[in-house]
């Protein structure tokens, strides 16, 4: 009765404190988003000539962002029937959007005009083996010109 009690309190923490954080990181990643709106994020192709630039850097933004633990619990109950995993999309979006961010605010900071070739790497960390937090590492990085 005690691990029944002790995992309805865990589910409902995470339930509740996780969808508050989350709330307020979407929150938070609105209002960045508005403020670096100035500088534009492009990708060209390959036969694409670079714009020109006085000056040009690597930018790079990187994030760790973690599941609470009603995540984990709903995920691994979709893991067992299979199909979409809806609970993680939002935590990739989150770590996608922020990455991108501090990528752009280090290149404002710099100066820079404009970001091109942004690409995203991830890396998922723990959770595969069921030992450990779910969480994944999205790492942003592109150059920014003057």
């Amino acid at each position: 009765m005690e691990g029944l009690l002790g995992l309805l309190l865990l589910l409902g923490l995470g339930f509740f404190v996780g969808s508050d954080i989350e709330k307020k990181h979407f929150a938070d990643l609105r209002d960045r988003e508005y403020r670096t709106r100035q500088v534009p994020v492009i990708n060209l192709g390959a036969k694409t000539p670079i714009p020109d630039a006085e000056r040009a850097k690597l930018f790079v933004g990187s994030v760790v962002i973690s599941s609470d633990y009603f995540k984990t619990f709903i995920a691994a109950w979709i893991n067992v029937f299979g199909g979409r995993i809806s609970t993680y999309e939002s935590l990739m979006e989150r770590a996608r959007r922020e990455a991108i961010l501090r990528m752009k605010e280090d290149a404002i900071q710099w100066g820079a005009q404009q970001l091109v070739n942004v690409r995203l790497e991830t890396a998922e960390m723990g959770g595969r083996t069921g030992k450990g937090i779910v969480s994944v590492e999205v790492v942003a990085y592109g150059t920014g010109i003057q």
